[in-house]
């Protein structure tokens, strides 16, 4: 099982399985999300209390989770390189740290836009806020940490333990609603039992959510790709593949 896995992490598997995966994820994001953007714009009801301009939840929300679903993946193939030395578990993590860190700007500038006619200002210290700017400061330093070493094995494995030790900032994002006095909505979607949101409005934000974890898969994809091929550019295999 152990010899299947090693060869699966292998760098000419990776690289194959993520050219054979991205046009294929592309796709299908590119129909989810279409399909969120004319439901959630055009045929969404409005909110009875926000009016439309509740309909930025249809980008705000799936780029919160992504902020956190690209920072578990950068830690957990962060730790895979430092637990099983698997050198591809590093490439995954130095791929996905500046998709995440962009989501995060984006779930912060749009989460601004929103509160601006909901709470009268465009930036609060909420916990929920607060954690998510921490979180965009973790992206940063994983990367910056990356890059400061001369030696790319040092600086794979600095990295890699920043972002492990990072990790608990996640759930202080996602239970800072319950845990702390909080201007930002709760959980209306991720929730035990039935969400709030009506079918109508819930429909296109679960397509947007699937359309945007898509989108990241195949961009990820990509990056691994060049990572794969930066790291590698002195084997044979790379050579071969190039000419």
């Amino acid at each position: 099982m152990w010899t299947w896995f090693y060869r699966l992490a292998s760098p000419p598997s990776v690289y194959r399985i993520a050219a054979v995966a991205t046009p294929w994820l592309l796709a299908g994001a590119l129909l989810a999300i279409a399909y969120g953007t004319i439901d959630g714009l055009a045929f969404a009801p409005p909110d009875y209390q926000q009016g439309d301009a509740f309909r930025i939840i249809y980008v705000h929300a799936p780029s919160a989770w992504l902020s956190l679903f690209g920072y578990m993946v950068m830690a957990v193939t962060g730790a895979i390189g430092l637990i099983w030395r698997i050198k591809m578990g590093y490439a995954v993590a130095a791929a996905s740290a500046p998709i995440g860190a962009s989501f995060t700007v984006l779930a912060l500038v749009t989460g601004s836009l929103w509160g601006r006619p909901m709470w009268g200002t465009y930036w609060a210290w909420d916990p929920r806020l607060t954690s998510e700017l921490i979180l965009l400061f973790l992206y940063v330093g994983v990367m910056s940490l990356r890059s400061a070493f001369e030696d790319p094995a040092r600086g794979d494995r600095a990295a890699a333990l920043l972002a492990v030790v990072g990790v608990v900032n996640v759930p202080i994002i996602h239970y800072s609603v319950q845990w702390w006095n909080s201007l930002h909505q709760g959980a209306t979607v991720a929730k035990m039992g039935k969400p709030e949101m009506p079918g109508s409005m819930l429909w296109p934000l679960l397509s947007m959510m699937l359309g945007f974890m898509l989108f990241y898969a195949a961009v990820l994809s990509m990056r691994v790709r060049g990572e794969v091929l930066n790291r590698e550019r002195q084997s044979a295999w790379v050579r071969a593949a190039v000419e």
